[in-house]
């Protein structure tokens, strides 16, 4: 085991160990929750491998200096209970689980915390098997349909493929507020580059709120499963300059794509007379 974690861990930078093997970069964080999500993840293996050494050390000790020799058969001092090893036994898992608790909570009030003043607030509407997009602030919308061939081989094209996954733009070092909705089933919203992802469910609306702070392209995905498509479920997050930002917000104007995809193109409110669901991009 020795010898197999070495050569592992042989092959990874020490930027990726650092960081408990969780997406990143080293040029900056992604959001401005990033680095908190990687302390937290990091600290607490930590914690827990420094546990795990003790554990198996115990054990193996225990094993080496208590094992039956050749010839021994005196049977070993039995003893009902040890008062001083039962006592460990409570408050050290107590004080541990203690630790957990108090920086998990004190992060996770952090990373769920919505009361501050958002810069830009898009609405997300999760669908079987895209997304929609709708810019709040500058009342414009942009719409997806899912990349059918997630699996094809290179060099294969399809007309819904991976590059007609729709893109939502944010602007660098702003903040930017998220409203998440689902047209039909159970999705979830997840960039992994932010390390963290949010449910959508039907009928309900959930909030959350970061700062990008890099400029880049960052995949994004659906995490629940929600149906036979839900592979293809795909999309892209570009941060970009402010300028940038405008500037693709002005071309979604310029095409006709303003105002906003509402709850009226959810399932339950989109049906035909004969309780299908008519077809159509949006």
């Amino acid at each position: 085991m020795a010898a197999a974690s070495t050569l592992v861990l042989a092959g990874c930078s020490s930027e990726q160990v650092s960081r408990g093997f969780l997406p990143g970069y080293s040029d900056g964080e992604v959001t401005n929750m990033t680095e908190r999500i990687t302390s937290l993840w990091t600290g607490s293996w930590i914690a827990a491998l420094v546990v795990g050494v003790i554990v198996w050390g115990l054990v193996l000790w225990a094993v080496t200096v208590y094992r039956k020799r050749k010839d021994d058969d005196v049977l070993p001092v039995q003893l009902r209970y040890h008062v001083p090893l039962e006592v460990m036994y409570i408050v050290l898992p107590i004080l541990m689980i203690g630790v957990f608790f108090v920086y998990t909570a004190r992060d996770i009030d952090a990373i769920t915390d919505v009361s501050a003043e958002p810069d830009v607030v898009v609405e997300v509407y999760g669908k079987q098997w895209s997304w929609d997009f709708n810019y709040l602030d500058e009342d414009v919308w942009d719409s997806g349909v899912h990349a059918s061939d997630v699996g094809a081989p290179d060099g294969v094209e399809s007309p819904d493929g991976l590059d007609e996954v729709p893109t939502l733009y944010l602007p660098v070092n702003q903040r930017v507020e998220f409203r998440l909705e689902s047209r039909d089933v159970i999705h979830s919203f997840w960039v992994p580059a932010f390390l963290y992802k949010l449910d959508m469910f039907p009928g309900q609306t959930n909030t959350f709120q970061v700062v990008p702070t890099r400029e880049g392209v960052y995949e994004g995905k659906c995490a629940e499963f929600c149906g036979e498509f839900h592979s293809g479920m795909l999309f892209t997050v570009a941060v970009v300059s402010e300028e940038e930002y405008q500037a693709h917000i002005s071309e979604l104007r310029e095409a006709g794509q303003t105002g906003r995809l509402g709850p009226e193109l959810d399932r339950e409110t989109f049906r035909g007379d004969d309780d299908t669901i008519p077809t159509g991009e949006a």
